[in-house]
């Protein structure tokens, strides 16, 4: 059969992380050339940049509970964004070792009926990457136009309060910060949005690589029983091997991201109570809290599924 491209998979995952900067060209790490160039510009421009101003913000306004909850709760998940972008930059190399690791003959199904033991598991990862894009966009979408919609924009209010170098209330100083924090949270959040996708999808290929071994074992027949029983073994240890290196890729991450997403929700119940409930800005903190709560649903569900297939291989054994 057809060689089996586990990358076409992801490949609308791949191809959203090549624009933000995020996935260099074929199996490489970054290198000295343009792409490498456009991606440290629009990271620090459209991450580090938008975080550093209004990190600086607190410092004018840590007087204040109210105004104080309304920067942090954004800032903190901005924040966590700039090292979740650092540890992928950084780990780069490891990560498209990964993806190499897949195309191996080991990890390959070996006849057509046996993509569909696994092809469940693939086409629900593509659902939830669609599904994920559904609290993510009304938010951003909100946070885009809420100071339009409530009229505060005539009053030159910024969508997120920030300290800059210069008056934002006189034109064209308000339109250009206006447009700059819009492009800088699109990108923060998709780049987060994709990030944590991919970090799922490596979850879903680790699972898809039980469901083969456990095809591969119970269907082992008496001719070449031996050699195909080796095979097996030899097929779990390179799965234990390409799961530890994924969980060496994102642990740290994935930690942060459940401390950082229980304190980020906590801020945000409390922010909705100091709102008005037919406020536009309480609908898009709504949303927030809706697309916090699918960022750990992803590594929970995916997360969860390995450790059932793990069980499934270990009761089969029985």
């Amino acid at each position: 059969m057809d060689k089996f491209d586990w990358k076409l998979v992801i490949k609308a995952n791949i191809v959203s992380l090549k624009v933000l900067g995020l996935w260099p060209e074929g199996n490489e790490d970054y290198k000295k050339n343009l792409y490498t160039l456009y991606a440290f510009i629009s990271l620090n421009l459209f991450i580090n940049g938008h975080n550093f101003f209004q990190a600086m913000n607190i410092f004018f306004v840590y007087t204040d509970l109210e105004a104080l909850t309304a920067i942090i709760f954004i800032t903190i998940t901005d924040v966590l964004a700039s090292i979740k972008v650092y540890y992928f930059v950084r780990n780069m190399k490891q990560l498209k070792n990964l993806m190499v690791t897949l195309e191996e003959k080991l990890f390959q199904p070996k006849h057509v009926d046996q993509k569909f033991v696994f092809m469940s598991g693939l086409n629900f990862w593509k659902f939830t990457y669609v599904v994920y894009h559904f609290p993510v966009v009304p938010t951003l979408s909100s946070w885009t136009v809420y100071p339009v919609v409530d009229g505060s924009a005539k009053d030159y209010r910024l969508p997120f309060s920030a300290w800059y170098p210069y008056n934002t209330k006189i034109s064209p100083f308000y339109q250009i910060t206006y447009i700059y924090q819009v492009l800088c949270i699109w990108f923060l959040a998709l780049a987060t949005l994709n990030m944590d996708t991919l970090i799922a999808a490596l979850m879903m290929f680790v699972g898809a690589q039980c469901d083969i071994l456990a095809d591969n074992v119970k269907n082992l027949v008496h001719a070449d029983y031996g050699t195909n029983l080796l095979q097996c073994m030899h097929h779990h240890r390179k799965i234990l091997s390409f799961a530890e290196d994924c969980n060496k890729f994102f642990d740290k991450v994935v930690l942060g991201q459940f401390f950082t997403s229980a304190l980020t929700l906590a801020l945000t119940m409390f922010q909705l109570t100091l709102i008005a409930p037919s406020s536009s800005e309480f609908y898009s903190l709504l949303f927030y809290t809706t697309s916090m709560t699918t960022e750990i649903f992803l590594y929970c569900w995916f997360g969860n599924e390995v450790e059932i297939k793990v069980g499934d291989m270990f009761l089969m054994k029985l």
